[in-house]
């Protein structure tokens, strides 16, 4: 389990947590690939950031989201993504049962196939066509 780049409110509790929980590995913010590479080999990632559920949704991966609300609700409808809130206590259920293998599989949302350039190219092609 991995946790990451989270407002400095919960940053300095969850660098805590992390002494107590060997299971828990909280890094410092990495590049893209290198935290790719960590979010594809965990076994669950815990954020606040809106960005990362994309990543986890299109890796398969659980993700636990400290938010009330997210501007990307197609990772809790169809992907991996959960909202815990900003409740502390409502993250170790969720942990017991990630752990417990009961979350939910999730998708990939339908049109995050790579080819959302194609899709422009075709549009504007044929908008410019019709003129």
């Amino acid at each position: 389990m991995i946790a990451t780049d989270f407002e400095k409110c919960l940053d300095d509790s969850l660098r805590d947590l992390d002494s107590k929980t060997p299971q828990l590995n909280y890094v410092d913010p990495l590049g893209y690939l290198e935290f790719n590479y960590l979010v594809r080999h965990a076994c669950g990632v815990i954020t606040d950031s809106g960005g990362i559920t994309e990543e986890t949704t299109v890796l398969g991966v659980p993700c636990l989201t400290l938010r009330d609300n997210t501007e990307r609700p197609e990772t809790i409808t169809i992907g991996t993504n959960e909202l815990i809130g900003t409740d502390p206590s409502k993250l170790p259920p969720a942990l017991a049962r990630l752990m417990e293998g009961q979350w939910k599989k999730g998708a990939i949302p339908q049109k995050w196939d790579g080819k959302a350039a194609e899709r422009i190219v075709e549009h504007l092609e044929r908008l410019l066509v019709r003129t």
